[in-house]
């Protein structure tokens, strides 16, 4: 094999990311992907010309993510939604209030709760995130928010935008960033998908010069007082000085031999990787075309409800793609059970749909998120290096500095890109051999 540089496993969106910024510096690149296609959740599924995203997709603007995709030349095509959302409490529906007119007539709130909710929608963008300190979201909500009702349909939308169900583990600052972003029209729903996404990066590395290999599975990677090669399960080998591994905690955990002996092993102790069981479904149309809202938050249970056609196009016929997902944590949950309870849900909402039914994706087991901003860690700072193994560097969901999802693999991908483009003109000079690519 030629010699690279830098070698990344992992080819979803922080592999991508990681290997433009490193190519962009000059150093050679090799990605590595284990399955045929790049992307890893940020695929999206073509079925009766419809587009399916793995189970509910929304980017959040104004964050981490959409300033590195910025740098990289990377813009979003899609639309916010208008406020348009409603409670389930009891298999009732309710509409969500967002202004006066909502508020006062709407029965799912007491006067006292309707107050209660007032007041916070209206201090909400107004906290300072930043300042909160080490506190859970329950504790902050029971502290702030005096009527039960807003607290459960706080927490509802919550566990619905970030895929924590556990707000009394959940830090506050970054579940408040979250719905800060929520309420203030930062959501965005990509047009045709997340594939999107992923050509765009794709395009961007390949034009960089980035060598992409799919179907290459790292079985190891072996190391001395360093980093020295890749071992692939076919036994072929790679020798390369630094290596940005993009994948999950536990595959990368495995993927170092004595990993219990690094800093790894604390990061897997005190990781907790949150589930969720996605039902994608395409429909004809709508059978209750009047409830054509974008989100449906179950207060009473982890269940949500989300029609992204109701703002972009999703498919090439008009049919409609609503996606429904059940927060499972941090358990395995019943796929059986899940799928039946998703089913249910849509009735309540959308009864009649089964006969508009076209085609449909079950995921049962998804992983959300490989970990999350959780209050009993021991370490906030995972990554970018581990320290034990010189020319060794993590980035991913589970390696965030208090952002969230896409947020937290982008910006972690550019902490590890530039940690490895540092070391490496570091010892460049100090040997005098770099092996840079003149671009022009």
């Amino acid at each position: 094999m030629k010699q690279y540089d830098v070698a990344i496993v992992g080819g979803g969106i922080s592999g991508l990311a990681s290997a433009i910024y490193v190519a962009r510096s000059g150093y050679s690149v090799i990605l590595l992907e284990k399955s045929n296609q790049l992307g890893g959740r940020g695929q999206t599924i073509r079925k009766k010309k419809a587009m399916l995203n793995l189970g509910v997709h929304a980017f959040y603007q104004d964050g981490k993510g959409e300033s590195v995709l910025k740098e990289l030349g990377i813009s979003l095509k899609g639309a916010n939604p208008s406020a348009s959302a409603v409670g389930v409490w009891k298999n009732k529906v309710h509409a969500i209030p967002t202004g006066p007119l909502q508020l006062f007539s709407d029965n799912l709130f007491s006067l006292k709760g309707k107050m209660s909710l007032t007041r916070l929608m209206l201090k909400l963008n107004k906290i300072d995130t930043e300042k909160i300190g080490t506190i859970s979201l329950k504790e902050w909500a029971e502290k702030e928010i005096h009527d039960p009702m807003v607290r459960f349909l706080l927490y509802a939308i919550s566990r619905s935008n970030t895929y924590v169900p556990y707000p009394d583990l959940h830090l506050a600052g970054p579940a408040l960033r979250q719905l800060q972003r929520t309420f203030s029209g930062k959501v965005m729903y990509i047009r045709e998908g997340w594939e999107t996404i992923i050509e765009d990066l794709t395009n961007q590395a390949t034009l960089l010069g980035v060598t992409i290999m799919n179907h290459r599975n790292v079985s190891e990677i072996k190391y001395d007082s360093r980093v020295q090669k890749i071992v692939f399960n076919n036994g072929e080998t790679l020798e390369v000085p630094k290596v940005i591994v993009t994948a999950g905690l536990e595959e990368t955990y495995h993927l170092v031999n004595g990993a219990e002996n690094t800093k790894l092993a604390l990061w897997k102790s005190q990781a907790r990787p949150v589930h969720v069981a996605c039902l994608d479904l395409v429909l004809r149309k709508l059978p209750q075309p009047d409830a054509d809202f974008i989100a449906g938050f179950w207060i009473d249970q982890p269940i949500f409800y989300n029609n992204p056609t109701y703002v972009t196009k999703m498919s090439d016929d008009g049919s409609v793609v609503i996606h429904l997902a059940k927060h499972l944590g941090t358990s395995t949950g019943n796929p059986k059970l899940d799928l039946h309870e998703l089913e249910q849900a849509m009735d309540v909402v959308q009864p009649g749909w089964r006969v508009e039914e076209i085609t449909r994706q079950f995921l049962p087991h998804m992983t959300a998120s490989h970990d999350f901003n959780s209050l009993d860690r021991n370490d906030f700072s995972p990554g970018p290096s581990v320290p034990e193994i010189p020319g060794l560097f993590v980035a991913g969901d589970w390696t965030g500095r208090g952002e969230l999802l896409v947020d937290a693999s982008l910006d972690s991908a550019k902490r590890a890109a530039l940690a490895v483009i540092e070391e490496l003109k570091v010892e460049g000079d100090m040997y005098g051999h770099r092996r840079v690519i003149q671009r022009t």
